[in-house]
């Protein structure tokens, strides 16, 4: 009998960045790829910068961690994790994503079953969707499926704090204007919305009583007919 097991964990740095940069692009000569990772205040970030014959062809800031299911022996069963975590028109994306894992390494799989070299493939992929000539930002997590060698089984690979541009880099760590993704949009909506209708609660009070005080000092000044008729004679 057996059980289904997880295990989460990052990967080499190096290897993910290869992996997104492949994706994206053609496989090019004489790539030269620099980790800057030590630079990040954030020690689950990985920051990687390509150059291809001196020149800068791809930035990335990211984050990520993948899921994998794997089967494990009922007797010796142990639920354990390690976690880190050019026209007008023309876009560039993220189309392929392949991830080659071993459930053989015991540091992340605990007794698995039948444990062996796998592959997990991303099918009819569109992410991270940019106009040309923007870098592609994201805070929030994104999760993509990848289906695995493994029968039934599906990893999943999440991102978050991503930063990325491939092509028209002017020169290391200045990404061009960004282009969010809607849940960091919407985040922001939803902070600066209220900011927004306050400000023009205030105005409206503000010129209510601007109103208010100006009827009433014209009013203050205009002479006071009285309604008793007998009153007129004492007026002149």
């Amino acid at each position: 009998m057996d059980l289904r097991g997880r295990a989460a964990f990052s990967l080499n740095r190096l290897r993910v960045l290869l992996m997104l940069f492949h994706t994206m692009a053609p496989i090019m000569a004489e790539q030269e790829v620099e980790n800057l990772s030590g630079l990040s205040t954030n020690p689950e970030k990985d920051i990687f910068v390509v150059r291809e014959n001196g020149t800068t062809c791809l930035m990335a800031e990211f984050a990520a961690k993948f899921i994998v299911p794997y089967d494990v022996w009922a007797s010796n069963y142990v639920d354990e994790s390690h976690n880190t975590s050019k026209g007008p028109q023309a876009t560039w994306r993220l189309s392929k994503v392949q991830f080659i894992y071993d459930s053989s390494e015991k540091t992340h799989f605990k007794d698995a079953v039948s444990a062996g070299k796998h592959t997990a493939n991303s099918h009819h992929l569109s992410a991270l969707v940019t106009p040309a000539g923007m870098s592609y930002e994201c805070q929030a997590q994104q999760s993509i499926s990848l289906a695995s060698s493994d029968p039934q089984k599906t990893v999943t690979m999440i991102l978050s704090a991503v930063h990325i541009q491939p092509f028209d880099i002017i020169s290391d760590f200045v990404f061009s204007e960004e282009h969010k993704c809607p849940v960091d949009e919407r985040e922001q909506l939803e902070e600066t919305l209220p900011l927004i209708l306050g400000l023009i609660l205030g105005l409206v009070i503000v010129v209510t009583l601007a109103i208010y005080h100006i009827h009433h000092k014209m009013t203050a000044n205009q002479v006071q007919i009285p309604r008793d008729r007998s009153q007129y004679k004492h007026m002149g």
